[in-house]
């Protein structure tokens, strides 16, 4: 075992520990703070991948940005910092082995599939600057679509946060 492996098992780790945690805990803002670790071992386990350009898209668009919108449309709505305990519906063992189920299936799915493929490495390799002037060129519309979206989520959150 490489030591390559044992950082990705490290981060694996923490990110399944932290992905837990959003869903159990009972704060939201303790639940977008575990999200921030689930993403930025995304960006870990890129930068193992070698992609380093995925890696701070990551961290600049979705731990930058998106989670900083969940953050201030947490604050702007004045959502209950603190879980209501009426809410619990005792479906947690069914949905435990629910999830292990699938989990299961999944598993011997993926096994079964793909259980003695070597990956190739890539003949390929594109720069840092063809994906950019893919992005600005090619794909210009859905990027300035996508930009338009989080304007108005933006523009949604300040107005429902408003006081008349």
């Amino acid at each position: 075992m490489g030591p390559e492996n044992v950082v990705f098992a490290v981060i694996a780790a923490a990110m399944v520990f932290s992905a837990i945690r959003v869903v159990t805990t009972r704060n939201i803002v303790h639940a977008a703070l575990y999200l921030v670790i689930v993403l930025a071992g995304i960006a870990a386990q890129y930068i193992l991948l070698a992609s380093e350009f995925l890696a701070w898209v990551q961290v600049l668009i979705y731990i930058g940005a998106v989670l900083v919108l969940f953050l201030f449309g947490i604050m702007l709505t004045k959502a209950p910092m603190r879980g209501d305990n009426d809410l619990d519906n005792d479906q947690r063992w069914p949905a435990a082995v629910a999830s292990l189920f699938l989990a299961g299936v999944l598993g011997t799915i993926l096994i079964d599939g793909y259980g003695d493929v070597e990956i190739a490495e890539p003949e390929k390799i594109v720069r840092t600057g063809d994906l950019g002037r893919s992005i600005f060129h090619d794909w210009v519309i859905p990027f300035e679509v996508v930009s338009m979206l989080l304007l108005g989520a933006l523009i949604g959150a300040i107005v429902i946060a408003r006081r008349d």
